[in-house]
């Protein structure tokens, strides 16, 4: 029998096994459909989907189920090794066509985020309530994408910013009460349609409990910001086994505080400011680049504090700024983005609010 000194040793050994195999992050992959016949900006084909799930399976991924890794993260409880977790958004019938029957034989759990009007005027193209009912029972879950999938901060002509607000909230309680009367449950999980948020948004989201995904690429950890968490696109020119590679192995920017400027870009370059955690990184070696100009310019204030900004304006739309450094073993890249909506007056939008 071991001694209560050597069987002490034993379990510190373990336990400190058991910790250089967790994971503190998780990247989150981002799909629409599984097609070849959809829209190829936002679909992948089930011959990449499969491609990429073999990946995930040789290459020793686990696959999570998202919610619970979420809760995991923000209690600071550690997730398995090479944890991933795999997203879908607008409930296209081709998830349960295509997709599923690749998920299901590998035993990969994934979410898909839905809008509810289609499925409630039971669109030939949208999953019905009873295939999500039957993608449970293999590790589907399904979330909240609103209602009408709407720009969610834009006003329509004459609406007052308290109308917008309820406007937005019925969007999104709606959706919770149809998970929970033909579910019975809801994972108080939402994506914000095009990624767009405020903090008014946001604010929503906290009170209700709901964590909710933008469209600004990255990995999630405990210090995210759990109304706007980030995800990976996985399909159209994002689909390449190479390049999706690359962000499965990304992890967390390791920042003390960022500077965006707020939710909206205005006549002017955009510019971010990024102050690192204490620690040895390659500093030297961050790279930040902007949509559509190539690389940013940076200004290092001090030796953890650098300051990021496009050589240009964005044009209306939304527009990004990612950046990457490689870590000390050159195997894995940390990742940031940061995305702004540049609006039009004609498009409505609420203003900014602190």
């Amino acid at each position: 029998m071991l001694s209560k000194v050597h069987y002490s040793i034993l379990l510190g050994a373990l336990s400190a096994s058991i910790a250089a195999q967790a994971q503190d992050y998780l990247p989150v992959l981002q799909y629409h459909h599984v097609s070849a016949s959809s829209p190829k900006s936002t679909s992948v084909t089930p011959e990449q989907f499969t491609e990429q799930m073999d990946y995930l399976k040789s290459a020793g991924f686990q696959v999570v189920d998202l919610r619970s890794a979420l809760d995991d993260l923000k209690a600071n409880k550690p997730l398995p090794e090479k944890a991933v977790a795999i997203s879908f958004d607008d409930a296209y019938r081709s998830i349960y066509q295509a997709g599923f029957p690749i998920l299901k034989e590998r035993n990969f759990p994934f979410t898909v985020f839905i809008n509810t009007e289609p499925v409630e005027r039971k669109s030939r193209s949208f999953l019905t309530w009873e295939q999500m009912k039957e993608m449970e029972q293999s590790g589907g879950v399904f979330a909240n994408h609103t209602i009408s999938h709407p720009y969610m901060l834009r006003k329509e002509k004459g609406e007052s910013d308290e109308a917008w607000l309820s406007r937005m909230t019925n969007e999104v309680d709606t959706v919770e009460g149809l998970l929970e009367k033909n579910l019975g449950h809801s994972p108080k999980m939402l994506a914000y349609p095009y990624g767009e948020s405020n903090s008014q948004i946001r604010t929503m989201m906290k009170e209700r409990g709901i964590m909710a995904f933008g469209q600004q690429s990255g990995v999630v950890s405990a210090d995210s910001d759990f109304e706007n968490l980030p995800r990976f696109p996985a399909s159209g020119a994002y689909a390449k086994l190479s390049t999706l590679k690359t962000k499965l192995n990304a992890k967390p920017m390791p920042l003390l505080s960022e500077k965006t400027g707020g939710d909206y870009a205005t006549d002017q370059p955009v510019s971010i400011s990024l102050t690192f955690k204490e620690g040895k990184y390659r500093l030297k070696d961050l790279t930040c680049y902007v949509a559509g100009q190539g690389k940013a310019k940076l200004d290092w204030v001090s030796d953890t504090e650098v300051t990021a900004t496009a050589e240009k304006p964005f044009s209306v739309g939304r527009g990004r700024i990612n950046c990457t450094m490689p870590d000390n073993s050159g195997k894995h890249y940390y990742w940031y983005s940061n995305v702004w909506i540049r609006s039009s007056p004609d498009q409505g939008y609420v203003s900014e609010k602190s």
